[in-house]
């Protein structure tokens, strides 16, 4: 798959709006690795830890892998250590550190401590607040650590080979052109990745 064409796919599904890093780090060959077990080389093991677990709530397995089944945890590592400003890096690691904050003051309990049904809800709550923020705020801040999580998970995901031929239709050499096809006729509803 053509990665430009990976990210203009991308951008589109999260309403057109992708940072200039995370484009620079596609573009030069950043891809999510499916691994099981990974060792951060940015983060520390308990950052990690956090980071997998929103990147799952964001993308959880179901009929289709999850983004920990493809690798986009150690994506967003290796995304923050090569290709994110140290301004940029500081902003993700105070991030997760206040996440965890907002954990302890609603809950009681680090994040890591949550129980699954606690820790989706939490990530929601942030998440729209994040969305509100920057949609009232004038100029946008810089986006927030949840935000920055997403925009990574996805675009890890979608970049992968799972997330590109098993959640996205993906053909390789199209096939005839049909324009005004109903999208219910044209791959079984889905996206095309190409």
């Amino acid at each position: 798959m053509d990665r430009r064409e990976a990210l203009r796919r991308t951008a589109m599904l999260m309403g057109g709006a992708l940072s200039a890093p995370a484009i620079i780090g596609v573009l030069n060959g950043c891809t999510a690795k499916p691994v099981i077990n990974w060792k951060p080389q940015f983060l520390s093991p308990e950052q990690a830890t956090v980071v997998s677990e929103v990147a799952e709530i964001i993308i959880p397995k179901t009929d289709t892998p999850g983004a920990k089944d493809v690798g986009v945890p150690s994506f967003i590592d290796v995304m923050l250590k090569d290709v994110y400003s140290e301004k940029d890096q500081e902003r993700f690691i105070n991030g997760i550190k206040e996440f965890n904050e907002k954990a302890i003051a609603q809950f009681g309990e680090s994040f890591l401590e949550l129980d699954e049904e606690d820790r989706t809800g939490l990530v929601k709550k942030v998440h729209l607040e994040a969305i509100e923020a920057s949609r009232t705020t004038n100029p946008s801040p810089p986006k927030p650590f949840i935000l920055m999580t997403k925009e990574l998970t996805m675009l890890g995901y979608f970049t992968s080979e799972a997330g590109a031929t098993q959640v996205l239709q993906y053909e390789a050499v199209p096939g005839a052109y049909k324009g005004c096809v109903p999208l219910s006729e044209a791959g079984n509803g889905k996206t095309w990745a190409t």
